[in-house]
């Protein structure tokens, strides 16, 4: 079953906003050229954005 939200992962450029780790929640903020980094908390790489 395919999630209706939107995800990154560590590396892409998804685009201005804010995303949700996957796996503790932590927020991150970027900004339009910004490559998403590992979760700064778990160190995850795959983010929802909220």
């Amino acid at each position: 079953m395919a999630s209706s939200k939107c995800t990154c992962r560590t590396g892409e450029k998804p685009g201005k906003g804010c995303y949700s780790c996957t796996n503790c929640g932590t927020d991150i903020h970027l900004n339009q050229n910004d490559k998403c980094p590992p979760c700064p908390k778990c160190t995850n790489t795959s983010f929802t954005k909220m």
